[in-house]
């Protein structure tokens, strides 16, 4: 990536905090005696879903005995994960879990996807896009619109300078439902064949004929990122916001579960000879 995502930056400040609090064995509480405020708000600092001022951080380094280059660095990282992304102008029609995943989406440098149900968010067109996004109940005209401007934004990673690579498992249930009808999902075939020609793109099928999977629970996104101190993370999406884990131990069952599905899958060739076949099927 060109930049840096201040999600990514946020995530770091967060775990660098939490790691200097435990190091000083100082507790929540007494962090949050000295800063004046609840230990809720050191929680969520230490989890990175709320944004730490460089004033709040000063006075944490200067309570962990953090001082001199370090305590600069952490503090001008504070600054940077206040930034504004690409994304934010789009927050109303976001919910605050989705904005947090684009932000470490534009940012990763590997993803794992498993979709038994959709074409994956950054493989689809605008028009396959828009059918999915106006099925939700109470749909608003002008935020499905937007989101759909959102997804094609994202689909940008792939045409930087250091491109993101996707390696994407999907059900064969995906090339038979009909989303938008059969001059979408023609196009949206078309595309999918036209992605699986990117070299930073993999892309398998999942036969029915394979029978049960360890992936029948749902969806999952693994994101890894550049750097070693920025540890995988793994995204689940729900209807009512995403949800993330990144404890090791939970990352790497998602793990195991990808390889085994992948193990699974046709391979690239026999997938895009498979998606080309149905796309013919719907004219």
């Amino acid at each position: 990536m060109t930049t840096e995502s201040p999600t990514v930056r946020r995530r770091r400040l967060a775990m660098e905090l939490r790691r200097l609090r435990e190091a000083a064995n100082r507790t929540n509480e007494e962090v949050a005696r000295h800063l004046g405020c609840s230990p809720s708000k050191i929680s969520r600092i230490e989890l990175g879903r709320r944004p730490a001022s460089p004033g709040d951080v000063r006075l944490l380094l200067d309570f962990y005995g953090v001082n001199g280059s370090e305590a600069d660095a952490l503090v001008a990282m504070a600054r940077a994960a206040r930034q504004k992304g690409w994304w934010h102008v789009y927050e109303d029609a976001l919910p605050e879990s989705f904005q947090v995943f684009v932000g470490l989406e534009s940012d990763a440098s590997a993803m794992r996807t498993f979709e038994p149900l959709l074409v994956p968010g950054l493989m689809q067109t605008e028009d396959y896009a828009r059918a999915v996004l106006n099925t939700a109940i109470g749909a608003d005209p002008s935020d499905v619109q937007r989101r759909v401007e959102v997804r094609m934004n994202r689909q940008k990673i792939f045409r930087q300078r250091q491109p993101v690579h996707l390696w994407a498992l999907i059900d064969e249930a995906v090339l038979h439902r009909p989303v938008g009808g059969p001059a979408v999902m023609r196009e949206q075939l078309e595309r999918l064949l036209e992605e699986a020609s990117n070299p930073n793109i993999t892309l398998q099928v999942l036969r029915f004929e394979g029978g049960a999977h360890p992936g029948m629970s749902g969806s999952f996104v693994i994101l890894e990122f550049p750097s070693p101190t920025d540890p995988a993370i793994v995204y689940l999406d729900s209807l009512t916001g995403g949800l993330y884990t990144e404890k090791s131990a939970e990352v790497q069952r998602f793990c195991l579960v990808w390889e085994h599905l992948r193990a699974k899958a046709c391979a690239p060739d026999e997938s895009a000879a498979l998606i080309a076949a149905r796309a013919k099927e719907y004219g």
